[in-house]
């Protein structure tokens, strides 16, 4: 995604396409947005391509609001993608009664290598948001994510739900927010491994921000492709959560999640206790996972159960399986 700056919001809402865009905001808000007031949830998901003539991704961050647009068509005219903007800008703003300040807009493009870690912006316009009991930074300018992927807030609670006194994996760590949420589950340990150095120092800010660190909640930059294959420490609980494609300066390893996720799994299931949980997930929506893993291990499609309310519009945004050993 690239940033833009935010644009100048109309005063009125005339365009009929615009009022129809409203009009679903303020429905969406009385649907969605009391199911996330009703269950405690500050950051969820309030609009997702619901008219197709406003192709946005719009997202609840508390008191802020983050717009990622879906890049338009080459042949759609400049100035129509920039009415587009202003019109779904005032729509928000009109509808969540916000200030244009907190109202941040991106537009969704295609990247690979390093520009997935570079900052786009240097604002450091970070706040902190809570997710049960955790409390997170997130930054809705800067990067190309906000440093937090809402979709994945069921399993989240599901790690911490069942991770009391177990050693936990976190396989391509991002920010940390599964490991911090283990944490707090009251995890024996937790290893967040990652070969961001952006995300692993925002994972350590995460980890202060909740009062944990020490020798039991460790982190790790390293390629975890070498990781699983090097390493022979064992685990209970593993989350893996690899990006669809990765080819980063850091590493020779190229990663390609439909290609290499069966070499992938089996490499993390050989750290895995004989009785522990792998919990493999990916974001790739024509992903297939191939059937010789079926072949050899209790294999759970979990993915129902890991969409919230707030994502069902989009039941494609990943798919999770939960594996055991046979």
């Amino acid at each position: 995604m690239t940033s833009s700056e935010p644009t100048a919001i109309p005063t009125t809402l005339g365009d009929s396409g615009q009022v129809m865009l409203t009009n679903r905001l303020r429905k969406n808000l009385r649907n969605i947005g009391k199911w996330a007031r009703q269950h405690n949830i500050q950051c969820y998901r309030l609009y997702d391509n619901d008219l197709p003539e406003y192709a946005f991704a719009i997202d609840v961050y508390g008191d802020r609001i983050y717009m990622a647009e879906y890049q338009a068509p080459a042949q759609i005219a400049e100035e129509k993608v920039q009415e587009r903007q202003a019109q779904a800008l005032a729509a928000v703003a009109e509808v969540m009664q916000l200030p244009p300040a907190h109202i941040y807009l991106k537009t969704r493009q295609r990247q690979r290598g390093k520009s997935q870690y570079e900052a786009q912006d240097q604002s450091h316009d970070y706040f902190v948001v809570t997710e049960g009991a955790a409390k997170l930074w997130v930054n809705l300018r800067d990067y190309l994510d906000t440093g937090l992927f809402l979709d994945h807030r069921p399993m989240r609670r599901f790690i911490f739900e069942n991770c009391r006194d177990l050693r936990v994996l976190n396989l391509f760590c991002y920010t940390g927010s599964v490991s911090v949420q283990a944490a707090l589950g009251g995890a024996a340990s937790t290893l967040s491994i990652d070969l961001s150095n952006t995300y692993l120092d925002w994972a350590r800010k995460n980890f202060g921000l909740n009062g944990l660190g020490g020798s039991q909640h460790r982190l790790k930059r390293a390629d975890c492709i070498e990781y699983l294959q090097s390493n022979s420490a064992m685990f209970e609980l593993i989350f893996l959560d690899p990006p669809t494609f990765s080819n980063s300066k850091n590493s020779d390893n190229v990663l390609d999640i439909q290609r290499d996720h069966v070499g992938l799994i089996k490499n993390a299931m050989k750290k895995l206790e004989q009785d522990g949980l792998l919990i493999f997930s990916t974001n790739m929506r024509n992903f297939k996972l191939d059937a010789e893993l079926t072949k050899i291990y209790a294999i759970q499609d979990f993915t129902k159960q890991s969409i919230d309310r707030d994502f069902e519009r989009s039941k494609k945004i990943h798919q999770t399986w939960l594996i055991l050993h046979a």
